[in-house]
Order: structure tokens, then C-alpha cells, then sequence
């Protein structure tokens, strides 16, 4: 069994300590320890009251979400602990030392009373998983802080630190100094007040006061199609709250619990998402990467480019609380890129989400320059300027003589060529790209760019400050737009070629929509901008591609997209709802005419397939490649820098679900039909698909 609990006497109090490290998930041997110290503990006619706590960083972070199925069975349940705690005629008090996650927070909820240290998290993370609390967590909280608080806790899935959750009311007390200690003497002075117990099953309040609202429910279950749209596990969450207010009887609401619990556990959402859980994870782990690579600490940045991308990252490392030189040699876009940052952390601050002195603090780490050699001190420097290798390469070779010997030179590029700038200096190896997502403060993922000089000690120092900036990387191959551009144009390239040939952009959009994107292909087109691809190619001469006729005559016509109120769609006066528009839809079906396509109708089905198959063969062909290391870091970048439903476990995790073989057949059909190099099979799936294997077989 993996796990155990420590158990001491303090004289009439016992001390049951979690040693399962280092965050003390609930594996069997935490089960068991947990059980038997209890039961010890009860039976023993000195021991007046028992305290329970954690070892190393945390209380209990959660289940082991490794035992799930078979190897749960190995020990006794987490119901059935829990049970125990909450049976006891004797105060137990939980000692919440650090994280008090998921089937943690549980184990506290069914002690009597609940002491924390001030920086302890607590939260129920489930649905985050897929997932519900299913050890009382639906019953419990809602009993304690009532239906409504106790919904947006589990909804959200978010935690909330030792002082929100006493405002709360999850936690009783907020220890400063010695938590162990404090508690002790917590529980001794419970007993002296008669060894009061207070199960929070009994408690009832709360119940019978939201009794008198159960509209609430229903306006409730009505918001999810909004909040937690295309989701299985909120639905079922709010279905077990329901149920704790509706009967009097608490074990009927534990037996509704365990009913949901269930049918989410068999949900393919479940293991989608817990599939992306790991993914996260393992994109941390490098080949040819280990510990004892030499890791540069970055105190001091600095960024060149004080547009949208460059002040957005240099929030990031303020945000950090690291030390940032921003860079423009236009002192009007500097100021401009100052302001814009301003205006960002002030509408956060407006939204509640930091305080007025925490934005004065970040605002502080921020020192504009039109001076180049002020970025010579930092530690990296992140060029952010637009995607012209020219410009990149100009601007690097600069970097080169100026920045001190040992910084990191990394280019925010979104697809360059990472060796052709990195040629243009002495010395290549402290090159990388860092590809961020837009808006940079805002957006999870970070592409670090592997070049073929690149040194271990600048990936990995790459890779931690990712984390230290609070991003998910992935480290990509250099080519053309690494990972997820180089993917992401053939779905754009299918939905142009689609109108083409007779579908509408509503259509395709409301397609990718019920699929569970944000948006569809044309209204993100409105969004970004359709003049900013037109201007690009009239700078070049124009372009021969079909798929480029539709997006430039619109702009010929004025129309650009959500900024001048008219583009695919059109758009109300400050409204960034798309309309459908009939002089677009005019646009297009004469110029596909004047191109001689034929009009044909289009099933729901092929569209989906036309825009997501060529995620799924390309990402296979990186793979092949080496350019990904492997295909969970595919729907690493795809979840979190592209908005592909996470639930759906990414492209790759997709393909799976649909079988290979069924892939390779449609995508076989579709090459067959067009000749399009796009649709050529990648080898490796027709491998995988003819052997009956899957692309996460590959991860394992």
C-alpha cells in the first residue's frame, strides 16, 4: 500500500500525521492508516479528542487518481473512512497544514471542527476532472455555508486560501505560527468545554433556508449551457446540492451523490480531461533534459516591442514579481504600450480580482526605455516585435552585442524559422523560441522552441520560467509554425475551401461551435481582423491561393471584421455578436461562381471532419517528425492556446475516441476526391490504425 499515517498521543489527545509524499494524496495506505488510527484512537478509554494533519506541503491534495478502478479496491474506501471520523462520540479536528483538495477538504468536512495555517488552500477541484465530490462534498459544504456559496465552490473548481474560507465559514480558525501546537491546544480546550462534537450532517439551517428558493436550481441548471457549456459533471453537481436541500434525510442525499459520482466516473469526459491532467504534467519532462542541467534564475527581463504581445509578456514576468525593462524605439508606441497596460491591471483590479496596491506594485516593475542597451542586464530578453525575419534577425544581432554573456535570447515568434535568427549570432546556443499566446497575461500556454543549437541549460531554463510565469509549456520543433500554427492551417484552409464549395460561414461556425469551440473559423477571422492577412499579401505581390480570394474581396469591399462593424458577419454598434449577412454571402457565392466551383450541400458530420481531420494528420506527421514529443503534448497546446473543448481531451485524444481506422478511411477518401497534399495520409497513422493501436499508446 502506498501511504501511511503516523499515529502519537499528546496525553489525552491523539495526533494522526499523513505521510504520503509529497502532497499526500489519498492512496490506499493513507485509506487504511487514516481508518485504523481512528479506530485506535476510539476505542481508547485515555484519548479525549483527535487531531489530524499532514506531513510536508500539504493536508491531503486529493484522491490518487492513479487507483482509479481496480487498484481502489486494494484498501478500505474513502466513504467508509469518513464514516469513521464521523461516527466518533469524541471532537476530531482536522489540522489543514497546506492543500486540502477534492477527498482532503471531504476528510475535513466530516471532522467536527476545522483549524488551518494562513496560506493553506482549500478547494474541490473535481469537475476541473470531470468529476463531482463523492464523499459528501455536495452534502457537507451546502449544509455548512449554504447551497448557493457552496454551488459556486464546487462549480468553479477554484480554491480559496485559510482567510476566505473562514469568511466562508468552511474553516474555524486561522493559525499563524505553530499549527500542530495550536490545534492540540485547540482540541484541549474543546474538551475542556465538555468534548463538544458538531457533525456538519446534523446541521440544518442552511437547508431549510434555501429550501424556500429552489428556483434557484433551475435558474442554475439553465446558466450552465453558458458557463459550463457541452460539460457532463456541473449538471450532476448541481443535481446533488438539489438533493441535500430537498430531503431531510442526509443519507438519501449521500445515496444521490454516489448515483451521479457513478455516472460521471463512466463519462468519456472523465478520462478526456483526466487525460489532459497528466498531459499538463508530462510536458514538463524533456528528453535529454534532467535536473542537473544547469538552470539560470531570471531576476531582471527585458522586452523588445511595446505592442499588444510585448506588453503583454512583460506583464507576465511582472506578475511574477521579476523586474522588466520594456523596450520600443518609437517613443509613441511605447507610451501607447504603457497605457494599454495600465488600462489592463486597472480593469482587473475593477473586476476584483487584485488589489489597487498590487497593481501599483507590478506597474512598478515595468521601466519603459527607447534606450537598447537598457536591456543589457536581464537575465532573458523576449523580442515581441512583428513576424518579420528580417526585422527578427536585425534586431538579434543587436541583442547579440549588447546582452550580457549568459542571458537567454528568445524570439516571441509564432512560426519563424528559430536557427535562421539564431545564425545571426555568436552565440546560438542561448537561442529559443518562447512562443506566447495573445494576450500574453491572460492566455496559459507557452510554445519554447527547440533549436537545433539550442542548449540544455537554456530549454531547461526556458521551461522553468514557464512555470514561474504560471504557463503550461510545451517544447515544440523548429518548423514552420511549430506546433499548433503549423496544424491550425489546414482547419483554416478546409473552412475557406468549404464555402467555396457551398457551405456558409454560420454554418461551419455553429458546426465548431456545438463542437465546443468559441468561435468558429469565420467569426475568429471577424475577430482578428481580415485586413491584417490582406495587407500581408498585397505587401507581397497579392497571393495565388483560392482560399485567399473570399477573405481579400471582402476587404476590397471595406469589409474587415468586428473593428468597422462588417466582415463575414455583421455587427451591431459595440456588439461583438456576429449576424448573419446577406451581402457577405452574396461576396462569396460569386466569387467561388467566377472560380467555377459547384454548389453542394453539407452535412454537420463532413464539416466536422473537413475542419478537424487535418489537426489529426498533421499532428501525426509532427510526431513522425520529432517536432512534438508526444501527442499529449498536442492536445496540451490545442486546449490551452487554440480553445479546443478540453473535455474532448484534444485533437489527438479526439481521433482516438473516433478510431483510427475511421480517421484514416475519411481522410483517405478525402485525399482521394481532392489530391490536396494536406489531405496525404501521415505514415504514422496509417501504422497506428492498421496495428490497432492509439496515439496515447504512444505517451505510455
Amino acid at each position: 500500500m502506498k501511504g501511511t499515517v503516523h499515529y502519537t498521543e499528546d496525553n489525552n489527545i491523539a495526533l494522526l500525521k499523513i505521510d504520503n509524499p509529497p502532497v499526500n494524496p489519498l492512496s490506499s495506505g493513507v485509506r487504511q492508516g487514516l481508518y485504523d488510527g481512528v479506530s485506535k484512537a476510539l476505542v481508547a478509554e485515555h484519548i479525549e479528542a483527535l487531531v489530524l494533519t499532514g506531513m510536508h506541503r500539504a493536508f491531503i491534495a486529493g484522491a490518487d487518481i492513479g487507483e482509479f478502478g481496480e487498484a481502489a479496491q486494494e484498501a478500505v474506501g474513502l466513504n467508509e473512512v469518513i464514516e469513521k471520523i464521523e461516527s466518533s462520540k469524541k471532537p476530531v479536528i482536522a489540522a489543514i497544514n497546506g492543500t486540502a483538495f477534492g477527498g482532503g477538504l471531504e476528510v475535513a468536512l466530516a471532522c467536527d471542527y476545522r483549524v488551518a495555517s494562513e496560506n493553506a488552500p482549500v478547494g474541490l477541484p473535481e469537475v476541473k476532472l470531470g468529476l463531482l465530490p463523492g464523499a459528501g462534498g455536495t452534502q457537507r459544504l451546502p449544509r455548512l455555508i449554504g447551497s448557493e456559496k457552496a454551488l459556486a465552490m464546487i462549480l468553479s473548481g477554484e480554491p480559496f486560501f485559510a482567510s476566505a474560507a473562514k469568511t466562508l465559514g468552511i474553516i474555524d480558525h486561522v493559525v499563524v505560527q505553530d499549527l500542530v501546537e495550536e490545534t492540540i491546544e485547540f482540541a484541549k480546550n474543546i474538551v475542556l468545554g465538555g468534548s463538544k462534537t458538531r457533525k456538519i450532517r446534523d446541521i440544518s439551517d442552511q437547508i431549510i433556508e434555501d429550501r424556500q428558493n429552489l428556483k434557484m436550481f433551475e435558474r442554475l441548471k439553465l446558466s450552465l449551457e453558458k458557463t459550463h457549456r457541452g460539460q457532463f459533471a456541473p449538471l450532476k453537481i448541481v443535481e446533488c446540492v438539489e438533493a441535500a436541500v430537498r430531503s431531510d434525510n442526509f443519507d438519501d442525499g449521500l445515496a444521490t451523490e454516489r448515483e451521479k459520482f457513478s455516472e460521471c466516473l463512466k463519462h468519456p469526459q472523465r478520462e478526456a480531461l483526466i487525460h489532459i491532467f497528466f498531459s499538463e504534467r508530462a510536458a514538463n519532462k524533456i528528453p535529454g533534459l534532467s535536473k542537473n542541467d544547469v538552470v539560470s534564475e531570471v531576476k531582471k527581463a527585458s522586452v523588445v516591442g511595446a505592442g499588444t504581445m510585448g506588453g503583454g509578456i512583460a506583464m507576465c514576468f511582472a506578475n511574477a514579481g521579476i523586474s522588466v525593462r520594456l523596450h520600443d524605439n518609437d517613443e509613441d508606441n511605447l507610451n501607447r504600450g504603457m497605457e494599454l497596460i495600465r488600462k489592463n491591471y486597472a480593469g482587473t483590479v475593477e473586476k476584483g480580482r487584485i488589489s489597487q496596491a498590487e497593481m501599483d506594485k507590478r506597474l512598478s516593475l515595468i521601466t519603459p526605455t527607447i534606450e537598447f542597451v537598457a536591456l543589457a542586464d536581464g537575465d532573458i530578453v523576449v523580442e515581441a516585435v512583428y513576424e518579420n525575419l528580417d526585422l527578427k534577425k536585425e534586431i538579434f544581432s543587436k541583442l547579440d552585442k549588447v546582452m550580457k554573456a549568459d542571458a537567454i535570447l528568445a524570439s516571441n515568434t509564432s512560426g519563424l524559422d528559430i536557427d535562421a535568427i539564431a545564425a545571426v549570432t555568436k552565440r546560438p546556443h542561448s537561442v529559443c523560441g518562447m512562443h506566447f499566446f495573445s494576450p500574453a497575461n491572460v492566455m496559459k500556454l507557452l510554445e519554447v522552441i527547440r533549436g537545433a543549437h539550442s542548449s540544455k541549460a537554456t530549454l531547461a531554463s526556458a521551461m522553468g520560467l514557464a512555470k514561474k510565469l504560471d504557463k503550461v509549456a510545451v517544447m515544440a520543433g523548429n518548423c514552420p509554425g511549430f506546433i499548433g500554427n503549423r496544424m491550425l492551417r489546414g482547419y483554416s484552409q478546409q473552412a475557406q475551401m468549404m464555402i467555396l464549395e457551398g457551405a456558409l460561414p454560420a454554418q461551419i461556425d455553429r458546426v465548431m461551435f456545438d463542437f465546443g469551440l468559441a468561435m468558429g473559423p469565420f467569426a475568429m477571422s471577424d475577430m482578428v481582423g481580415l485586413d491584417l492577412g490582406w495587407r500581408a499579401r498585397k505587401m507581397v505581390g497579392g497571393s495565388n491561393e483560392v482560399t485567399a480570394r473570399i477573405p481579400d474581396e471582402l476587404c476590397e469591399l471595406g469589409r474587415y471584421g468586428q473593428k468597422n462593424g462588417k466582415g463575414y458577419y455583421q455587427y451591431e454598434d459595440g456588439s461583438r455578436t456576429p449576424i448573419e449577412d446577406a451581402d457577405a454571402n452574396e461576396v462569396i457565392r460569386r466569387v467561388a461562381a467566377e472560380l467555377g466551383f459547384e454548389k453542394k450541400e453539407f452535412s454537420n458530420d463532413e464539416i466536422l471532419k473537413r475542419c478537424l481531420y487535418p489537426l489529426i494528420n498533421t499532428g501525426a506527421n509532427l510526431l513522425s517528425e520529432g517536432h512534438a514529443l508526444r501527442a499529449g503534448d498536442i492536445d496540451t497546446v490545442y486546449v490551452n492556446g487554440y480553445g479546443f473543448p478540453k473535455y474532448t481531451g484534444g485533437p489527438m485524444w479526439f481521433a482516438d475516441t473516433q478510431g483510427l481506422e475511421n480517421v484514416l478511411n475519411d481522410i483517405e477518401r478525402f485525399y482521394k476526391e481532392t489530391g490536396d497534399d494536406l489531405w496525404r495520409p501521415a505514415e504514422l497513422l496509417k501504422t497506428l490504425a492498421r496495428d490497432g493501436r492509439t496515439f496515447a499508446s504512444l505517451d505510455t
